[in-house]
C-alpha cells in the first residue's frame, strides 16, 4: 500500500503554484488595493501566495502586469519622506526633548529612519511613529 502512494507520487506531474502579481503597472508608492492584484502560474521564491497578505502595502518600486511581486519590492506606507522636517523625539523616564530634525529617508511605522538634527547636523537612527515624529533611544 505504502508503495502504490509512493508510486502514485513519484508519477504525478509538478504542481503548479500561483504568485501574486500585479494586473496594471503600478508606480513605486501606490498604496495596493484588491483591484491591484491577481496571479501568475510561476513560483517565485521570494513572492506572495495570498494577495491578503499584500493589501495595504505600498508599493516601494514601480510594479510591472505579469511579474511576480517580491517581499523587497512593498513595505508599510511610508510615514516619513526623505527631507522632510520631523519632530525628532527623545524620551528617557519622565524627560522628553523634541527637537527638529531632517529625514535622510523614508520609512513606514516602526521601521528605522536616519534623522539630521538640524540644532547640531548630528545624524541618528529613530524609529518612524505613524504621526510621523522619530523616536530616539
Amino acid at each position: 500500500m505504502i508503495r502504490i502512494a509512493i508510486l502514485l507520487l513519484l508519477t504525478a506531474g509538478p504542481v503548479a503554484a500561483e504568485s501574486v502579481m500585479a494586473v496594471r503597472a503600478i508606480r513605486a508608492g501606490t498604496v495596493l488595493t484588491a483591484d491591484d492584484l491577481g496571479f501568475v502560474d510561476t513560483d517565485a521564491p521570494d513572492g506572495f501566495l495570498d494577495p491578503r497578505d499584500i493589501i495595504g502595502l505600498e508599493a516601494r518600486v514601480n510594479l510591472y502586469p505579469g511579474r511576480p511581486i517580491q517581499t523587497r519590492d512593498v513595505g508599510l506606507p511610508t510615514v516619513v519622506q526623505r527631507n522632510m522636517i520631523v519632530p525628532l523625539v527623545y524620551r528617557r523616564g519622565s524627560l522628553t526633548i523634541t527637537l527638529d530634525g531632517r529625514a535622510l529617508s523614508r520609512a513606514g511605522t516602526g521601521e528605522p529612519v536616519r534623522v539630521m538634527n538640524l540644532s547640531s547636523r548630528s545624524t541618528v537612527t529613530g524609529v518612524a511613529t505613524a504621526t510621523g515624529s522619530v523616536v530616539v533611544n
